[in-house]
């Protein structure tokens, strides 16, 4: 299985959704780097379910356990080895899928690729579960840019219909980035909060689920970080982003509405205030030819409404090949965006820290 990513940075996710442990491996963190063990509990803590009305019923405390690469809460720079172990698994809860695939899983293409011996309780290897270790580096790696002048935050754009408003695609502040952080429920504009958490509450009555879009954005890159053609900035998030489970779409600055406008619309004009450069407008998302140009970083991605839903639906069973109805049962989220903000902030983070690391790399 695909599960390593990075080319500075390389971060190496394993276990499953129902196993004893899940974890990450991490090569390539800043030795010497103190991390706040308490700052980064607390990040982990956004992502945990089992925390308000609108998550799972399955609660894990999501405490990371370091068993290599760091000493006195400080990175030695050898390998980092984290494990969060599992503690309310319900296992039982699958044992009526073993064999009739759950539609809009990986149910169906995992047992093709990989046998009828592999581990689907609760999504396996495939689960959002494994967005938790990712955490754990992404955690750390947003301290780290903090330390060098660079934060990353995200919100939930939309829920359904219900948006909240913008990132100002040419002012994002410090303290918009953190407001998620502020809030059990991650958006910039509280009634649009209150707003989407009655879709969800819809869709959870109606046995439903519902999807949305996450927005992201970083400040305070320097220009010229990434690289053209296949190692740009928008390559390297869109990889990483597109480990998360759910994403379906990804778009930088202005990104498909673009394809409906002139380029004298698009165009984000130049100007300087004697020292620096920058642009008036910012339809690129802060990226020209795969590169930064300083102005924030911003972009959105679509996440599909939550596969596991309690109203039946229709399957096959695989052994007697046979068409069947399937009724799910289990804890799941009836909208599985607001406990992902805080998963694009570890993603982006990992991915800004390994372009970053590109510059150490240069000098070798």
């Amino acid at each position: 299985m695909s599960t390593t990513y990075g080319k500075n940075l390389k971060i190496t996710i394993y276990g499953g959704s129902h196993d004893s442990e899940i974890g990450v491996i991490a090569e390539g963190l800043p030795r010497g780097f103190k991390v706040d063990i308490e700052k980064l509990r607390a990040f982990m803590e956004r992502r945990a379910p089992g925390r308000n009305a609108y998550s799972t019923k399955r609660k894990e405390p999501d405490i990371p356990v370091f068993l290599s690469g760091m000493s006195d809460d400080t990175l030695t720079g050898e390998t980092l080895k984290a494990v969060i172990y599992n503690t309310n698994q319900r296992s039982s809860d699958y044992s009526n899928t073993a064999f009739v695939p759950r539609p809009s899983h990986a149910d169906f293409a995992a047992r093709m690729k990989y046998g009828d011996k592999v581990d689907l309780r609760g999504g396996g290897h495939f689960s959002g579960r494994l967005t938790a270790p990712m955490c754990i580096v992404g955690g750390i790696c947003l301290q780290y840019l903090e330390s060098r002048g660079i934060y990353v935050g995200a919100h939930a754009l939309c829920v359904g219909n219900e948006y909240d408003r913008y990132f100002d695609p040419v002012s994002v502040t410090r303290e918009e980035l953190e407001c998620s952080a502020r809030s059990d429920f991650p958006v910039l504009d509280p009634l649009s909060g209150e707003k989407m958490r009655a879709v969800i509450e819809e869709a959870r009555l109606s046995c439903d689920s519902v999807g949305g879009i996450i927005e992201c954005a970083a400040i305070g890159l320097p220009a010229g970080l990434g690289e053209h053609i296949f190692c740009g900035v928008e390559n390297r998030i869109s990889g990483i982003v597109f480990g998360i489970p759910a994403v379906k779409g990804i778009e930088f600055g202005r990104g498909f509405e673009a394809a409906h406008i002139k380029g004298s619309e698009n165009n984000d004009g130049f100007y300087t205030d004697g020292e620096r450069i920058f642009t008036k407008t910012n339809n690129a998302g802060g990226i020209l030819g795969g590169m930064t140009t300083a102005m924030p970083l911003i972009f959105r991605a679509a996440m599909k409404p939550t596969p596991s839903i309690f109203k039946e639906q229709d399957s096959v069973d695989m052994v007697t090949m046979t068409n069947t109805k399937l009724s799910i049962k289990g804890r799941h989220d009836p909208c599985v965006v607001i406990r992902a903000v805080p998963v694009f902030e570890a993603a982006t983070a990992i991915a800004i820290c390994d372009m970053l690391f590109d510059e150490s790399e240069a000098e070798k």
